[in-house]
């Protein structure tokens, strides 16, 4: 048995690393089709080793038969074509911006929420969540269940993957002309990130905050259920692939460095390398292709009562995007599928 699957925005950044993960999870399928928006030069993409899939424009596509489709190409892609391909039958998981904060649509890291999973049958869409958010919630949510949560203060240093291809391909363009004394030009990113870094992530809202640091505060909260302090302050780096992050947490009870330890490492897909030397503690370059969510740095902050410091490492096109994307539907499948592979 399989099921008929299509990845809108095939030809990006995430949407290859969604058909990448779907090949080599094997999940089953009996037909895999590749959409892209209707700006996209690419005709065919790659789907396992030896499969080349043929691209289709959305706006050529139909919908009907498909059980799953993974939306990959945006907010506004995901805010017209989205809504069609739920009302035709088909189960959502959106990796845009669009759904995230609607109250009536599940916002899922099925290690931290599965709970929610059942809630796609009012609407047929789940919202795949912030590829800051989604890390952090992982490392947040063993804390909370043992001691709760007060506040946290987060810094992030996010790579330019998560702004699309045209942005990496900006920062090697840039780099090579710095070294070849010529000079830099800058289209996708508002300043130049070649040896730099941004404390700019998205739009400016009128409170002087960035739509992205609201997007974070406000997603953590939906997926841990809880209101807590949140302050965020988003940067971008020259970094290819991988987000990290700096963060301090607020206990509301004692805990210890060993018991924080204890709770991260028995969490499904979070590693633990935190040893207090040169070179015991993991960095985007060594994460690139990895699944799980890296914790290294970990120790009491003695500036406030009950707090802990602790670093953060998930390369964002995969457990940051593609692959919880993934695992939702393979959680999906798992949970709401009827015997003979109809959903319920």
């Amino acid at each position: 048995m399989g099921y008929r699957v299509a990845v809108v925005g095939a030809t990006g950044n995430v949407g290859r690393e969604i058909l990448s993960i779907l090949a080599e999870r094997k999940f089953p399928i009996a037909e895999i089709q590749a959409v892209a928006s209707s700006t996209s030069n690419a005709e065919r993409v790659s789907f396992g080793e030896d499969q080349v899939l043929n691209v289709i424009p959305i706006t050529e596509f139909d919908f009907k038969g498909f059980d799953f489709v993974f939306f990959a190409a945006g907010s506004l892609v995901s805010a017209e074509f989205a809504p069609i391909a739920a009302e035709a039958g088909c189960i959502v998981i959106d990796n845009s911006s669009n759904f995230r904060q609607e109250k009536e649509i599940p916002l899922v890291v099925p290690e931290v929420n599965p709970e929610v999973l059942g809630l796609y049958k009012d609407c047929n869409i789940i919202a795949n969540p912030n590829c800051v958010a989604l890390p952090l919630t992982m490392a947040l949510k063993p804390l909370m269940d043992e001691v709760g949560l007060k506040r946290a203060v987060v810094s992030t240093y996010q790579s330019v993957s998560g702004a699309g291809r045209a942005a990496m391909d900006e920062l090697f363009n840039q780099t090579r002309s710095i070294y070849m004394n010529q000079p830099v030009t800058k289209e996708e990113l508002p300043k130049q990130i070649a040896f730099n870094v941004i404390p700019q992530v998205d739009i400016f809202l009128p409170d002087g905050t960035t739509f992205e640091e609201t997007k974070v505060a406000v997603e953590t909260q939906k997926i841990l259920g809880i209101n807590m302090g949140l302050a965020i302050t988003c940067v971008r780096v020259p970094v290819f692939i991988g987000h990290s992050m700096s963060v301090a947490v607020e206990l509301k009870k004692p805990l210890s460095v060993g018991e924080a330890r204890a709770l991260w490492r028995d969490f499904p897909g979070l590693s633990i390398v935190d040893y207090r030397q040169e070179d015991g503690y993991v960095t985007p370059a060594e994460i690139v292709g990895e699944d799980n969510v890296y914790i290294s740095r970990i120790r009491i902050d003695k500036s406030v009562e009950n707090g802990l410091l602790f670093w953060l490492v998930s390369d964002n096109l995969r457990k940051g995007a593609a692959l919880n994307a993934v695992q939702i539907v393979e959680r999906l499948v798992s949970d709401y599928l009827e015997p003979n592979g109809n959903i319920n």
